[in-house]
Parts: structure tokens; C-alpha cells; sequence
């Protein structure tokens, strides 16, 4: 099963932090505190990735609460596997992952918008103009 990266507790802290912030500066809302201790014991015993199976039901539910607000899918509709890619060029998945994506549960998409994102260099990533530079757009 795919593991939740620490960057994922950390936006999700933030949504709640955002969504529900702290009357008095000190009281944190439900879904912060069962985050921070998800995140507290990874950063204690350094690990990137939560296992969401163990993860405490509050936790996940606070996760989740924010996942919902991320786009479902990288897809740009510019899709480069129906044409025989391995790796899309419009969105940067592989040929698997788009095809299986509708089957994927919220951490293994995760996984995937991590990876697309680190490596930036589909079409999703770059300007208007970089793509018409590169004769992409004529």
C-alpha cells in the first residue's frame, strides 16, 4: 500500500489551520491535533511516509478532509499515451497510471501527484509560452 509523505500531513495541517484556526492562539481544532501527532512521531523517528492503514481514524479522516480539496487528476486533456507514450506529456503519468487511476485510492494518487510534481517536466508544469517556444503550440 502506498504511504502518506510528510508534505501531505504538512498541507493537510495547513488546510486545517486555514479552515479552522485557533481562537485564542493556543486550542486546536480536532482534525490539527490528531495531524500534529501523526506528524510529531515522523519527524521523532524521521520517516517520510505514514502508513494509512495504521494511521490513527481521526488522522486519516483530517487527511482525507483535505485530500477532497485537491484536484482529482493531473490530466491537462492533453493526453500522449493513447498515442503509444510511456509517459504521458501532458500530465506526466505513465501509461498504467492514467489507466488505472480511476481504481487508485487517495494515497497511492498522492504518490503519483509527488512524483509528477518533483519531476515538473510534463506540459502540466510549464507555461503557455515555454510549450510554444518548444514548437509544442503552433
Amino acid at each position: 500500500m502506498a504511504g502518506i509523505h510528510i508534505t501531505d500531513i504538512e498541507a493537510a495541517i495547513n488546510y486545517w489551520r486555514a479552515q479552522k484556526p485557533s481562537p485564542d492562539g493556543i486550542t486546536l481544532c480536532a482534525e490539527l491535533r490528531a495531524l500534529a501527532e501523526v506528524y510529531a512521531l515522523m519527524v521523532y523517528h524521521h520517516e517520510d511516509l505514514a502508513d494509512p492503514a495504521s494511521m490513527p481514524p481521526k488522522a486519516y479522516a483530517a487527511w482525507l478532509g483535505w485530500f477532497n480539496t485537491t484536484p482529482d487528476t493531473p490530466c491537462i486533456a492533453i493526453c500522449s499515451t493513447f498515442q503509444g507514450d510511456d509517459v504521458c506529456k501532458g500530465c506526466g503519468r505513465t501509461f498504467e497510471e492514467v489507466q488505472f487511476w480511476p481504481a487508485m485510492g487517495p494515497a497511492e494518487k498522492r504518490v503519483t501527484w509527488r512524483r509528477i510534481t518533483l519531476e515538473g517536466d510534463s506540459w502540466r508544469f510549464n507555461r503557455y509560452a515555454e510549450r510554444a517556444a518548444e514548437g509544442a503550440i503552433k
